[in-house]
């Protein structure tokens, strides 16, 4: 289940009212520093990009592959553990704007987690520890630590116990 909190709005949709619900500035700044780290080909620099100007939590040796998308609105709001690999093109969003209201949810990717190019992570969402999301996936709910998991919409392929007993048989 996602973890999320929302917010009502009157009047128009809640992205026609986006900068009353983030500053302006704000959305420039993070636009600017995430287009700088996603054509950057250097790892460290784009953790130390997220962690200073965009207050992402980036354990150590996390990889964050070409063309990651993090939250541009919300980027504070993303948290991923160490020596974890986000995919080409995968997007990572903490925030999601509805008709009537929008919602906003912290996004957890543990530590070891593989995520697969192409996926797309919704907000509120919990990755476990050492969990594999397969590529193109849309993460619409958690995922136990050490599972692996695909699809749209996601289910899980193997789960911990599963993973363990295929390691042994290699």
């Amino acid at each position: 289940m996602r973890k999320t909190k929302a917010y009502p709005v009157k009047d128009s949709n809640s992205l026609w009212q986006i900068y009353k619900t983030v500053p302006f500035l704000k959305v420039v700044k993070n636009f600017i520093i995430i287009q700088l780290a996603r054509y950057t080909p250097f790892l460290a620099m784009k953790n130390w990009l997220y962690r200073t100007f965009l207050r992402m939590e980036v354990g150590e040796e996390t990889a964050f592959a070409l063309m990651v998308m993090p939250d541009i609105m919300f980027p504070e709001k993303i948290k991923v553990g160490r020596n974890s690999i986000i995919g080409y093109n995968t997007t990572i969003l903490a925030h999601e704007y509805l008709i009537n209201e929008y919602r906003l949810g912290e996004v957890a990717i543990g530590d070891e987690v593989l995520i697969g190019a192409n996926s797309t992570i919704l907000p509120g969402i919990t990755i476990g520890d050492g969990a594999t999301v397969s590529a193109g996936t849309l993460v619409h709910k958690n995922v136990p630590a050490g599972a692996f998991v695909g699809g749209n919409p996601m289910r899980i392929i193997y789960t911990k116990e599963e993973m363990d007993e295929r390691k042994k048989q290699e």
